[in-house]
């Protein structure tokens, strides 16, 4: 009996595209809220420029064990390890599916449309904070790519993984 499949649509392209965001922001982001802040308890955020206020890290509340560089030790080593398993699907993935070279070239792309909107004057580039965000929706824009590559591939040319055919 021959499955049939949900189709791939925009909206599967985001959940995952939200998904490695969610990832990629979890472990780190120039807000302060991240894994990276909270392990290492350092502030972590770019300096903004001075018209720009940058967002302060969490503050060390009495008893609050969520702060930046608390919290229990166990805790850290199991939210790290499921980060872990999240970057090495999304990247291992991406790398099996779209390879060095397809890789290379969305991020050329990205980095061409980034070179565009600073050109257009949409972006200031002596922005840290701002740079920091667009390689951050970068990153997880070339991981949902990557993930999404066999259905997107399967749309444009009726081609068919090996990993997808059946006995």
């Amino acid at each position: 009996m021959a499955r049939t499949r949900a189709p791939f649509t925009l909206g599967s392209f985001l959940v995952r595209w939200l998904v490695a965001l969610v990832l990629v922001m979890g472990a780190f982001n120039p807000l302060g809220y991240s894994y990276v802040t909270w392990v290492f308890g350092a502030e972590v955020t770019a300096t903004a420029p001075a018209e720009t206020p940058a967002v302060p890290p969490p503050s060390t509340a009495a008893g609050d064990t969520t702060a930046a560089g608390s919290g229990s030790l166990p805790l850290k080593i199991v939210v790290g390890l499921v980060l872990a398993i999240g970057f090495v699907i999304y990247l291992r993935a991406t790398w099996r599916s779209i390879g060095p070279f397809g890789v290379a070239l969305v991020v050329a792309l990205l980095a061409g449309l980034v070179w565009l909107v600073i050109d257009l004057g949409v972006l200031d580039p002596a922005n840290t904070d701002a740079m920091i965000w667009v390689v951050l929706f970068g990153g997880a824009t070339v991981m949902a790519i990557g993930v999404s590559w066999s259905h997107i591939r399967r749309r444009i040319t009726g081609q068919v993984d090996s990993a997808d055919v059946g006995n």
